[in-house]
């Protein structure tokens, strides 16, 4: 992956105004990778107290998006055309870990994943695996 692709992604992740609300971050970035972090603040807390699961697919969405972004040319974007999510547990604690990756890249197709893990008290709990699919525009 090129310098230039990584910073383009660093910018894209900067201009989401979704990622800022949700106190998220981009934590790590690769070819075909990317680790997003983001707080469990009580805004984000559904009725029980858990994070809300928007949370979870939200962050793991840009998660797997951004990996797909990372095997693109310069210049180019994705979009997500479709994305299922399978809720393993509650997300606990402090923050939640989503991890994107890539599956099979293409040129008119990426298919992606994305594992949503809660960081409580310094374990991880897996909570959340997101399949999806990308379309480069």
């Amino acid at each position: 992956m090129s310098p230039d692709i990584e910073q383009t992604i660093r910018q894209s992740f900067a201009a989401q105004s979704m990622m800022t609300t949700l106190g998220a971050r981009l934590v790590a970035v690769s070819a075909g990778q990317i680790e997003i972090e983001a707080p469990i603040l009580p805004g984000s807390r559904q009725q029980h107290g858990f994070g809300h699961a928007g949370l979870t697919f939200a962050i793991g969405d840009s998660a797997a998006g951004y990996a797909a972004l990372s095997m693109m040319p310069e210049g180019a974007e994705v979009l997500t055309t479709e994305m299922k999510i399978n809720l393993l547990a509650p997300a606990q604690g402090e923050r939640l870990i989503a991890r994107g990756r890539v599956i099979k890249p293409g040129r008119r197709l990426v298919i992606v994943q994305a594992d949503v893990y809660a960081l409580r008290d310094g374990a991880e709990a897996h909570i959340a695996l997101l399949t999806g699919t990308m379309i480069p525009v």
